[in-house]
This record gives C-alpha cells, structure tokens and sequence, in this order.
C-alpha cells in the first residue's frame, strides 16, 4: 500500500509564497518521477512542475520562474515553492508519483487527496 499525504495549503494574498510538501508512505523500494499537479473549478486537472529521479524538472509555462519543485529521494518527499502568487494561481494542488515500487508491485501512478491554495486580497 502506498498513500502520498499533501500539505501546506492555505490562504495567502498576491504576490505571496507557499510551500507544498507531499510525503509517500509504505515499503518504498522507489518512485521514478514525482509531480505536483493543478485543478482550479471548472478547468481540467494540469502538470505544474515535474522531477525525475535523477533531479530533471520541467515547469509547466505558467509556473517556470516563480515555482521551483525538489525532492528527497531519500525520504520519498516532494515539495513545491510557490513565488509571486496569483489569483489564477488558485486550486487543488495534486501530488502524483509514477512507477513507485514496494516489494514486488509496481504502481503507475499514485496520487494524494489534494491540498487547496487559495490567492486572495
């Protein structure tokens, strides 16, 4: 069994920071790339930022240069530094691991409960 726990939602103004940690949990032997993910109301779920095991990243535009995703290989953590914050910037942020090995399974992705940011005056 594997659960991947999100936090560090919350409210903050424009131009802001918030810092998103997500943590898998389980027998983990271990996990190819890790991402953080984005669902605002009404819109379709869309990549933020993605990491490979080897530490490649690669930004959705909307997110390159504000944002900056890294990872604990070691801990089976991934975290996400949110810059500049916009009100667009708003929704359910989803953690995602792909490929997370434990024991002789293979899992093709897992995916936390979400964590919600909100950018408000």
């Amino acid at each position: 069994q594997v659960q991947l726990v999100e936090s560090g939602g919350g409210l903050v103004q424009p131009g802001g920071s918030l810092r998103l940690s997500c943590a898998a949990s389980g027998s983990i032997f271990s996990i190819n790339d890790m991402g953080w993910y984005r669902q605002a109301p009404g819109k379709q779920r869309e990549l933020v930022a993605r990491i490979t095991n080897g530490g490649f990243t690669n930004y959705a535009d909307s997110a390159q240069g504000r944002f900056i995703i890294s990872r604990d290989n070691a801990k089976n953590t991934v975290n996400l530094q949110m810059n500049s914050l916009k009100p667009e910037d708003t929704a359910v942020y989803y953690c995602k691991a792909e490929n997370v090995v434990v024991g002789s399974r293979r899992y093709r992705e897992v995916w936390g409960q979400g964590t919600l940011v909100t950018v408000s005056s």
